[in-house]
């Protein structure tokens, strides 16, 4: 089965986003006036950092950042902003409604600090991290880190509950009252004007969770039983439910601010009080609330570089000799090097347990997306309650056993949300309330359902069809020296049909070799179960006919992508294939799995291959090799998530690593098999989180062949002559260039999240990002593989003029590296790859240029 992978997913659920987003951006927010400017001191003429620039009656305000700068979007039915700041007197200012304004704002200090004569230099002083009180306090948050985090309990448990709402954004009335939305007016008239830095937004959905969770400290245990789920839901021919909910949650992560990294979106923000913080953090005491029991520290914090992956904002910090964290308000500067974000906001509420140390009480996080900055976009916000919160009060030892997170099945999702609607520790507010109605509403208008029809087509490749669904589309045309041009039509049930078979299908032909090719196969589900969600438990049988280049096992897309069909130099080396095949899958709730197979494999020669002996005194040309087969894999994946989708299932990166292991055994005569072997493989992938330097993915695999084989049967290493950057393979190897019958290979791909290009003028406004790769392969053919010792093997390879073509590697390793720019307009990675041993084969590129396509916040 084909997993879409992760960056397909991300680009799927993005791509669908911003297709929506190609619409609104034209229209500029003219329901808000957008007020910018630089406030100073009147003596010093300093820039203030941390004013706060509000406008009281809205509720909304911002705050100036380093260099005194801010900008707020104001409602079009306010017209005055007012500066406060700690020590200086307020001021307010008016401006005219619907006009971009530019205000620059000069505070003079207070009465109370008048008496007071201070005389500073026209600079500001060089910040230091020596004697500054703002640093050794929050040094003091740093060592008690261990003994404030929830961890530091041997048992805590407390009930959760998530709202997330997603909305339209940034909306003016001349957007509203075209005549495509004649039909769509009722989504317009309850809307929320302050929220979003003081945009109009428009809710279009809306998610609600209710969960019980446990820890248990040793040995140490995470689990989540579900109580209570419910949310908006779109035709589910168009738009996959479930994997929308996947990539919003995974978008909108939990803060733990004692971590050294947060994740979020994606990527790793340094947290203001990790370990290190204070090296790339600079701390300022801003104010004293001493009437808060216990007295509270204002700490204000922002990143040394301003575009590197930090957050700005403020922490509220307990003098009580804990030093933890009541209060946290995080946001982000908008040079920072993440797409599509015009604004971030999180707050963070602890609340006090009897020990006096303080837990996570609320969280909420508003994110504004958008192509422009002043175009409509997407809103998103997640708030999140604990209540109930009990600590060293241990649950039944049962409570702790079993998966990490206990789902609400297909039975219970009913009950569940009748649960929630009853258990909410939150009302919901009038707005909220409509966006379920609303939406059931608009999935009436017809052409609302042909948008969707057509986007779901455009980003997935895939159209429904009753039960079934077609495609996919980037498939349906290609072309390769064999074949010449390719056309292929094909298609899959979906779980309308059932829920417990599935048929997977596709004819194809090529219009050079003038021969059909085919695919089918049917899967049972053991478990009653979508195949396509965890934990799966099948069986499949399948038969393909079709074509291959051999080596090129790819397993997430299709060999006839169009994209694909471009290759460079001489790629005419292709395989026809005949492939029968049982499989039986069982995967466990711990994410460690096992599958049993049989394979028939019946592989003829085309264009350039050939298979040919040299026992006699003329070689003679080979028409086929068969195979049989039986296969053991095993996979551990520890705490593996995925997108859970309708019909597909990727699984979403994180820090654990995933082992697999396979072994199979060919047999000699069973079915006309022609060869005794067993091939025994190892693979590890991981990714490293490296904080401010980005994340690396490393992948290290190893191989063994045992017995006597002719070549198609070694390890083929897996070549790239397309245009295309592959992560897994080797970008400037050939085609059947390289076999072995035992080697062991290095992947890493280090991608630094623009920490240098941040660094430098101009090209840090580009938010363009660096990337190294390195790929080292060692291998080699034992002498009882060597077709030069012995004739009765198929022979290596030769061109036209009688050149070897195909190589065992030798005591030097195939070397290959890249350095690359990737988040060129968003969406592109170019690498520059350098080819290093090997050079004197035939036709061999030292250097080449290749590209891919990424989409990434």
């Amino acid at each position: 089965m084909k997993r879409l992978p992760l960056r397909h997913s991300y680009a799927a659920v993005l791509g669908w986003l911003l297709w929506l987003l190609v619409v609104p951006t034209v229209a500029l927010a003219q329901g808000a006036t957008t007020i910018t400017g630089v406030v100073t001191d009147a003596k010093t003429r300093e820039k203030l950092p941390f004013v706060s620039v509000s406008v009281p009656q809205a509720a909304i305000g911002t705050n100036t950042d380093q260099d005194g700068h801010y900008t707020l979007q104001v409602p079009a039915q306010y017209t005055s902003v007012v500066y406060t700041y700690l020590g200086y007197r307020s001021v307010t200012k008016t401006f005219e409604a619907g006009t971009p304004q530019t205000i620059n704002v000069a505070l003079a200090t207070s009465s109370a600090q008048l008496g007071e004569v201070v005389i500073k230099g026209s600079k500001p002083p060089r910040y230091k991290n020596k004697d500054n009180p703002a640093v050794a306090l929050i040094r003091q948050v740093i060592a008690n880190k261990p003994q404030n985090r929830p961890e530091s309990y041997d048992y805590v448990e407390y009930e959760k509950y998530e709202k997330m709402t997603f909305s339209f954004s940034n909306l003016s009335e001349k957007f509203k009252n075209r005549k495509v939305f004649k039909n769509y007016q009722f989504l317009f008239k309850k809307q929320d004007s302050t929220a979003a830095g003081g945009v109009n937004i428009l809710p279009i959905y809306i998610e609600e969770k209710l969960a019980k969770e446990y820890y248990r400290k040793n040995p140490e245990t995470r689990r989540a039983v579900e109580l209570g789920n419910k949310q908006v839901e779109f035709d589910k021919h168009f738009i996959d439910n479930e994997g929308l909910s996947a990539y919003f949650n995974r978008m909108y992560q939990d803060i733990d601010i004692y971590a050294n990294n947060v994740s979020l979106l994606g990527n790793q923000l340094l947290s203001p009080i990790a370990d290190n913080a204070p090296t790339f953090y600079q701390f300022y005491i801003s104010d004293t609330l001493r009437q808060h029991v216990p007295q509270l520290i204002e700490l204000s914090f922002f990143p040394r570089n301003k575009g590197d992956m930090l957050f700005a904002g403020k922490l509220y910090v307990t003098l009580d000799g804990h030093y933890a964290v009541q209060q946290a308000h995080l946001s982000v500067d908008k040079r920072i090097n993440l797409n599509f974000v015009k604004s971030l906001d999180a707050n963070l509420e602890f609340a006090e347990n009897p020990d006096r140390r303080y837990h996570l009480s609320k969280t909420f996080l508003g994110i504004d997306f958008g192509v422009t900055e002043k175009g409509s976009g997407f809103y998103g916000e997640r708030t999140v309650s604990f209540q109930d919160y009990r600590v060293n009060q241990p649950a039944p030892a049962s409570v702790y056993d079993g998966p990490a997170r206990v789902a609400l099945t297909d039975s219970t999702s009913r009950q569940s949300a009748a649960f929630l609607e009853q258990n909410r520790p939150d009302s919901l507010s009038q707005v909220e309330q409509s966006i379920y109605k609303n939406v059931d509403t608009l999935q009436t208008i017809k052409s609302f359902q042909r948008t969707l029809k057509i986007a779901s087509f455009l980003l997935s490749g895939y159209t429904p069809l009753g039960p079934f669904d077609i495609g996919p589309a980037n498939t349906f045309y290609s072309f390769n020296p064999v074949e010449g041009f390719r056309l292929r039509v094909g298609g899959r049930s979906t779980p309308e049909l059932s829920k417990r078979f599935y048929v997977e299908t596709y004819t194809a032909y090529g219009f050079k070799d003038e021969q059909w090719k085919y695919f089918l196969s049917g899967t049972y589900s053991l478990n009653g179960q979508s195949i396509y969600k965890f934990p799966q438990h099948l069986l499949r049988a399948s038969f393909q006919r079709d074509t291959r280049i051999p080596g090129q096992e790819l397993e997430f897309v299709q060999e006839d992508n169009f994209l694909l069909s471009f290759k460079r130099g001489v790629n005419n080396k292709y395989l026809y294939n005949d492939v029968y095949r049982l499989d039986y899958v069982h995967e466990f709730n711990n994410h460690f799995s096992y599958s049993l197979g049989f394979r028939k494999l019946q592989q003829s020669p085309a264009g350039g291959l050939y298979f040919r002996d040299s026992s006699a005194d003329t070689p003679d040309l080979i028409g086929q090799l068969t195979t049989s087969e039986v296969s053991l894999g095993l996979r551990w994946a520890p705490r593996e998530a995925f997108y859970q989708g309708k019909t597909y299932r990727s699984p979403i990166i994180n820090k654990y690593p995933i082992f697999t292991a396979r072994a199979a055994r060919g047999f000699k005569g069973l079915l006309d098999g022609e060869y005794s072997y067993t091939n025994l493989s190892l693979n590890g992938t991981k990714r490293f989180y490296l904080s401010q330097l980005g994340h690396a993915d490393v992948a290290v695999e190893g191989g063994y062949v045992v017995g006597q084989v002719p070549f198609p049967l070694l390890d083929i290493h897996r070549a790239n002559q397309t245009y295309s950057y592959q992560l897994y393979s080797y970008n400037l190897m050939n085609f059947l260039e390289f076999a072995s019958d035992h080697y062991a290979s290095l992947f890493i791909d280090q991608n630094f999240n623009g920490f240098f290009f941040n660094k430098l003028p101009v090209i840090k406004h580009l938010k363009l990002r660096e990337t190294a790769s390195l790929k080292l392969l060692y291998g080699g053919i034992r002498e009882e593989n060597n077709p030069y010792s012995h004739p009765e093997l198929y022979q290596f390879l030769q061109d036209a003029s009688g050149r070897p073509v195909s190589f065992a590697l030798g005591r030097t390793p195939y070397v290959e590296a890249s350095v690359g720019i990737a988040n060129i307009f968003k969406l592109f990675r170019v690498d520059i790859v350098k080819r290093f041993t090997y050079l004197n084969n035939p036709n061999v590129a030292e250097w080449g240029l290749r590209g891919r396509f990424k989409v990434d916040f």
